[in-house]
């Protein structure tokens, strides 16, 4: 075969080594290249001198400039890819493998710095023209909430009312974040840390009842605290324990979040939410925005976001058989493993 008129080849960057055979399922129209991190870019010169079709892929946004100064003086597109919205039974950090991966070319998701894939797309896609596809989004949405399906789905089900408690007033439930997480870096204008949320939320909601959620992986100690949930206990009821999303969502009024998707999957249970940066769901009117994003040009409904997000965008494949999976077959084979 000639490789050179055969293929496009994908050199992809900083997926670690236990991902990288589930990688190949998801982007399954490029021969795939792994560069280890150590590897000197200079080195790949002579290879892409001979290749007609190349591309670079870099998964989320690590301290990348060196790749994408050499990926433009070379003249090789640069695409990024992150994990999906339904991603699998356990968290990315326990090696769980993906069932998604979100693919851009323009830019990333959570990215409200520039353009990407997912924003262009829902700034002109006509949603009016397919009755068909904003009635698949209606029944996933169904399907989630039904099997309590979430991003991550490694926690059992609790009793909400035993760690909450009775409630008695208005709920506000605060989700926190990994602070210096590239999702609050690229999404958020301002320097905004879980605490400052508290606050605010409780400032806003002065008779509400604040819950205050930190992120699992800080929780854990696989991700380390950038603000300390200690600081903010006098205001909130600060939950340590494992708890999963669709349970913390029980009982709950309103939701704060910085730029988190759970944000969305609050929506998609009739929650309202307020952003305090611009996650890919803020600036369509469905959310309660302090932080305004002057490319995102119409109103569209929760259903039309999600059509989007998670029918449009992203890629879905079985991890142990590499088959291609609709939505609806990835929210069943992760249910029938939990």
């Amino acid at each position: 075969m000639n490789r050179k008129k055969q293929s496009t080849i994908a050199f992809v960057f900083n997926v670690s080594k236990w991902k990288r055979p589930y990688i190949q399922n998801l982007l399954h129209e490029y021969e795939i290249m792994f560069v280890p991190s150590e590897k000197r870019l200079f080195l790949l010169s002579p290879l892409l001198k001979k290749l007609d079709k190349r591309v670079f892929i870099i998964w989320g946004f690590p301290e990348d400039e060196e790749i994408c100064r050499y990926a433009d003086r070379k003249g090789v597109p640069v695409y990024r890819m992150e994990d999906g919205f339904v991603r699998s039974v356990g968290l990315g950090s326990m090696h769980t493998p993906p069932y998604s991966i979100c693919f851009d070319k323009k830019g990333m998701y959570f990215d409200s710095t520039q353009p990407s894939d997912l924003e262009i797309l829902l700034n002109g896609y006509d949603f009016d023209s397919n009755p068909e596809l904003l009635q698949q989004s209606k029944n996933c949405i169904e399907m989630l909430n039904k099997l309590g399906i979430s991003k991550y789905n490694h926690i059992g089900s609790k009793s909400v009312h035993e760690i909450y408690g009775q409630k008695t007033k208005k709920r506000i439930l605060v989700i926190g974040q990994v602070e210096d997480d590239a999702s609050i870096l690229k999404g958020c204008s301002k320097r905004f840390t879980n605490n400052d949320l508290v606050r605010l939320a409780s400032k806003e909601n002065p008779d509400a009842e604040i819950i205050y959620k930190p992120h699992p992986d800080v929780l854990t100690g696989r991700r380390p605290k950038q603000s300390n949930p200690n600081e903010v206990s006098q205001i909130a009821k600060v939950i340590e324990e494992p708890l999963s999303l669709v349970d913390s969502f029980k009982t709950i009024d309103h939701v704060y979040t910085i730029t988190s998707l759970s944000g969305f999957e609050a929506l998609l249970r009739g929650i309202p939410v307020t952003t305090v940066g611009a996650p890919f769901y803020s600036g369509w009117g469905v959310t309660d925005d302090r932080q305004i994003t002057d490319r995102r040009k119409r109103k569209l409904s929760v259903e039309e976001i999600f059509a989007g997000a998670y029918l449009l965008y992203p890629r879905y494949a079985d991890p142990l058989t590499g088959e291609q999976l609709s939505l609806e077959e990835t929210i069943h084979r992760i249910a029938s493993n939990l």
